[in-house]
């Protein structure tokens, strides 16, 4: 990436941060709340995903009419469309992580600006398991064993 993207990714970051603070996605309890909507539902962020959902709805249309976005050469968008056991595990796995611990990746980050464990805490979960699953993606299969001729 030259400078001009670096500074792009920087602004876009700082904007989508301050877009969680303000929403208050980065407040643990609130989005807890949210989630708990057998018990004392707080659905003060349906807002929020509502108006990101209907931004990006409008927005992608227009913008996936251009030949190729602003600041790059090509748009990168997913090419698969099946729906296999690794994608249902790991959306299974990252809905328990955010319902136990209220918060997902971008929120954690940008609520470690609050000076508090919790999102400390989620960020060291988060890179062991991201490890973890890195090793064990990686890691030699265990071949069936060769009948031996001893007989």
């Amino acid at each position: 990436m030259n400078l001009k993207q670096n500074v792009i990714v920087l602004i876009s970051g700082l904007l989508f941060g301050f877009g969680l603070g303000l929403s208050q996605m980065i407040d643990r309890d609130r989005v807890l709340g949210f989630l708990d909507i057998v018990g004392l539902w707080d659905p003060t962020l349906i807002f929020v995903l509502g108006g990101a959902v209907g931004v990006t709805a409008i927005a992608f249309r227009f913008v996936l009419r251009l030949p190729h976005p602003l600041f790059s050469e090509k748009f990168y968008l997913p090419t698969r469309k099946d729906i296999d056991f690794p994608l249902i595990a790991g959306a299974a796995i990252f809905g328990i992580g955010w319902g136990i611990a209220g918060y997902c990746p971008g929120p954690a980050i940008t609520a470690l600006i609050l000076g508090i464990l919790n999102p400390v805490l989620f960020l060291i979960a988060m890179i062991a398991g991201s490890f973890t699953y890195k090793w064990y993606s990686t890691r030699p299969k265990s071949q069936p064993p060769v009948p031996s001729s001893d007989g």
